[in-house]
């Protein structure tokens, strides 16, 4: 199928018509600046734009930064804290007349990986983590989502959450070398591997391209690897999470 892809993040919202067959963009991704406050009102409004660039009617899949139960926000993270107990697939398919499908963004992006990237031959348990704003997570049984882990929200010293001392986001408004983030990250890897003892562990977001840079400084038992999708993972995810909710 032809799916629009949606990507909602920290910084930006991406795009692009995706065909969950075959694992490719038929379109160019295209961006849009996250509205600063970050608010229901301005991301709707993107995500309306979005559909406006590509002409697009159909079904949508939509990953989401932050925890979504059966559509609606549980929990506001790097939001607005208006977007608590709104039914995000509600107010999408009134605002646009097409029928959403939203799920956690790093959920979406472990789909595509597990389908067609990093994942794809492995079996098991499979961490899906991604690295940006927040740490994002998704886990997989035998190719299977297990929704909504949060594990960047375990707290660690006098941090509210670990992702507030270890995410990327961190690395660049504390100018962390490296060395010095990649120890904070994987403080976070060993605990994640220490409570879920996993399989493999895929990392993702903007920050795997980086990987060379990093991955000496990761210190696991886990097999552990970098996304092969990179920034496509998220609108790939989006739009098999999509496919799989009104196919079946």
């Amino acid at each position: 199928m032809e799916i629009l892809g949606i990507d909602i993040g920290g910084s930006s919202l991406k795009g692009a018509v995706v065909d969950t067959k075959s694992g490719k963009m038929i379109t160019e991704t295209y961006r849009i600046p996250t509205p600063e406050n970050r608010d229901p009102a301005g991301i709707t409004e993107c995500v309306k734009e979005m559909l406006r660039h590509f002409d697009y009617k159909g079904i949508v899949g939509c990953g989401f930064p932050t925890i979504v139960k059966k559509g609606i926000c549980k929990d506001p993270g790097n939001l607005s804290r208006e977007w608590l107990n709104v039914d995000v697939d509600a107010l999408f398919e009134k605002a646009t007349g097409q029928n959403f499908t939203v799920i956690n963004d790093a959920d979406a992006a472990g789909l595509a990986e597990v389908k067609f990237g990093a994942g794809k031959n492995e079996d098991g348990f499979i961490l899906m983590i991604t690295v940006g704003t927040g740490l994002g997570s998704g886990a997989y049984l035998h190719g299977q989502l297990i929704p909504n882990f949060e594990l960047g929200q375990i707290p660690y010293k006098e941090y509210h959450k670990i992702e507030d001392w270890a995410a990327s986001s961190v690395k660049t408004r504390e100018e962390l070398s490296y060395k010095d983030w990649g120890y904070r990250f994987n403080i976070f890897l060993n605990f994640v591997e220490t409570i879920l003892n996993p399989d493999v562990i895929i990392v993702g977001g903007g920050i795997s391209n980086d990987w060379d840079k990093f991955r000496e400084f990761l210190i696991l038992d886990t097999k552990i690897v970098p996304a092969q999708l990179r920034n496509n993972s998220g609108i790939m995810g989006a739009a098999i999470a999509a496919e799989n909710k009104y196919s079946g």
